[in-house]
């Protein structure tokens, strides 16, 4: 049995990766060339439902570029949740729109309509949930809610590769979707993120702005960023891709484990008709979760993730006094288990052992 300390999270990168890596550095093509292009499709055909999808350099990227390109900018509103990492209220302010934010719901940490609807005025235009730790958010509630006011719906799909809503994957739902390719993340580039986009508009909208504003060289059709991604990162992405099935599947094994044999913490549930892919397990230790999380460091070698302490709202570059209870409780209670697909039996064992040992200890 292992007695090192069990990481997390994992990146898995192998010889196949290594072995795409040198087929570009050997063909002399290293900047957005033909592995992009071959990587857009093979994305969007594995996991959008064939939706035009647009690769940029990272997931940020995508986010900002992807709201540019809807036409959100000064005087607008985009509604947001403050439970989730910066880039996505982030990505908003670099518009020059307000990310406004609203509570989430307790379960499965996604907004919760009834709390978005609360919150639109005149000035707001869109909506983006988070599809956090890899379950997606209530788009079908979240979509009434858009339709009722006129708003666009865009996804922040960083941590839900493969992820469903009703037998629907996520990121075929928003006027636009960013998907993460940092290294942490259900499966990687190194760096990068994809966008997946609702029409022809917008995904000609994300190719100029992120070169530059070209579709041909030297003739700037409008003002644009250097966003691309490499063929580099894309051979990455290709190999990836091609194991993202198994990876997932792994996850959900774990997951299902973990499920069955934790004891004193309050395990994630999975909505009727959702697919959760686990780019975190994400239980609820309602008494001091840090405390919890540094026992199961020092005295058993398991590492864990506090994804997200401090909500965005109150981040020094917002502080914003609101009232967002769920989110409040959320980031307090929180607490990533590993669930990466590298961890041997062993390993989830020592798992259930030690929470359920810090939990016994503690009640």
């Amino acid at each position: 049995m292992s007695t090192g300390t069990i990481p997390a999270a994992k990146p898995m990168i192998g010889d196949d990766e290594r072995a795409a890596v040198d087929r570009v550095l050997r063909s002399g093509m290293i900047a957005q060339g033909p592995e992009v292009a071959a990587f857009e499709q093979e994305f969007a055909d594995a996991l959008v439902g064939g939706r035009t999808t647009v690769a940029v350099s990272s997931g940020t990227t995508g986010l900002h570029l992807g709201l540019l390109a809807a036409g959100v900018g000064p005087g607008d509103d985009v509604i947001v949740p403050s439970f989730t990492f910066a880039a996505t209220a982030n990505s908003v302010a670099l518009t020059g729109a307000t990310p406004v934010f609203a509570d989430v719901e307790p379960d499965y940490f996604g907004l919760a309509p009834a709390a978005v609807e609360a919150v639109v005025t005149e000035r707001t235009v869109g909506i983006m949930p988070v599809h956090l730790y890899g379950h997606p958010a209530d788009v079908t509630g979240l979509t009434a809610v858009a339709e009722r006011h006129g708003l666009q719906l865009f996804e922040d799909a960083a941590q839900a590769h493969g992820a469903t809503w009703q037998g629907q994957p996520v990121g075929s739902f928003g006027m636009f979707a960013m998907f993460s390719l940092y290294p942490t993340k259900n499966m990687t580039s190194v760096e990068g993120g994809m966008v997946s986009c609702g029409s022809d508009h917008i995904a000609r909208q994300l190719r100029l702005l992120r070169n530059q504003g070209m579709e041909r060289r030297y003739e700037n059709k409008i003002v644009g960023f250097n966003a691309r991604m490499t063929d580099v990162h894309a051979a990455i992405g290709r190999v990836q891709l091609t194991k993202l099935g198994a990876w997932t599947k792994q996850r959900q094994d774990n997951a299902r484990f973990l499920d069955q044999h934790l004891e004193g913490v309050a395990v994630p549930p999975v909505a009727p008709k959702a697919t959760h892919v686990y780019h975190q397990y994400t239980v609820r230790v309602a008494e001091d979760r840090d405390g919890f999380a540094k026992a199961l460091a020092d005295e058993h070698g398991v590492g864990t993730g506090v994804y997200y302490p401090i909500p965005n709202h109150r981040l020094p570059s917002f502080r914003l006094t609101l009232d967002l209870p769920e989110t409040e409780r959320a980031a307090a209670e929180a607490l990533s288990l590993p669930v990466h697909p590298s961890l041997s039996p062993d390993d989830l064992g020592r798992i259930v052992a030690a929470v359920n040992t810090v939990a016994k200890a503690g009640a």
